[in-house]
């Protein structure tokens, strides 16, 4: 399909003007007017873009784009990065918070779905959107069967765990990435265990005083939830090909 008809839809879809941000979303490097496999990435690092090469894309579609907003020198890792994207004249699509909040196929509204809870809803609020959702595991379970459960779901290993509440949980709430700041608010909800990507230090003596169990996924695994969603919608609607780069980097 035309570029140019993708990056169309991708930026009305996911709704990339409507909420403030950091990155500047949407196309951020023009490849070739023609796409027809795109691949996906967590970070839009130089692995990511000779991965994208290697697999024959013509889009890398990528939560951590390259551009934020302040200029930056086309020099050292940054010129490497663009010169793989446009020496094979490859697109690079960038879609950060809007990916994060998307109700449809976001990273946590996906996170929630892999870990099968119910009476998913929103709470809280953040950048002038619902902050995260909420929901109910099937049934009640321990703190470690739940963080069992969360590196079952994600593929990859829990990178932390503040065990301050209940000792069996079961409402849950998501905040993909790094949003353990937001603890006060999980509180507030109700929820017996909050799971997020990153451990934080500023947090720590709040969960502890709120009496909040912490779950975190890691912040790369958090993340490649609204991808691999996303891949899956394009597929289906378009027939373009897909590929998920896994680059995990551990944290």
């Amino acid at each position: 399909m035309r570029r140019d008809e993708l990056v169309q839809y991708l930026d009305e879809y996911l709704a990339i003007k409507t909420i403030e941000d950091a990155s500047n979303n949407g196309l951020q490097v023009e490849g070739g007017p023609e796409v027809s496999r795109v691949a996906f990435a967590v970070d839009a690092g130089l692995a990511a873009c000779e991965a994208a090469r290697a697999a024959g894309a013509q889009m890398l579609i990528v939560h951590h784009g390259l551009f934020w907003g302040e200029p930056i020198m086309v020099t050292g890792v940054h010129r490497s990065r663009l010169a793989a994207l446009l020496d094979a004249a490859i697109s690079l699509y960038a879609v950060h918070l809007p990916l994060d909040f998307h109700a449809t196929l976001g990273n946590k509204v996906t996170l929630a779905h892999w870990l099968k809870l119910e009476n998913v809803g929103t709470f809280g609020h953040h950048k002038g959107s619902d902050a995260g959702f909420i929901g109910d595991l099937p049934a009640e379970m321990s703190l470690d069967e739940f963080a069992a459960r969360v590196e079952d779901a994600t593929g990859e290993p829990a990178t932390g765990t503040w065990a301050f509440g209940r000792q069996r949980v079961r409402r849950v709430a998501i905040v993909s990435g790094g949003a353990a700041f937001l603890v006060d608010q999980v509180a507030a909800a109700g929820a017996d265990v909050y799971l997020t990507g990153e451990v934080s230090h500023s947090a720590y003596h709040q969960a502890a005083e709120l009496g909040i169990n912490v779950v975190f996924g890691g912040h790369y695994a958090t993340e490649t939830a609204g991808l691999k969603a996303l891949a899956d919608h394009l597929a289906d609607r378009y027939k373009l090909e897909t590929t998920f780069l896994d680059l995990p980097t551990g944290a």
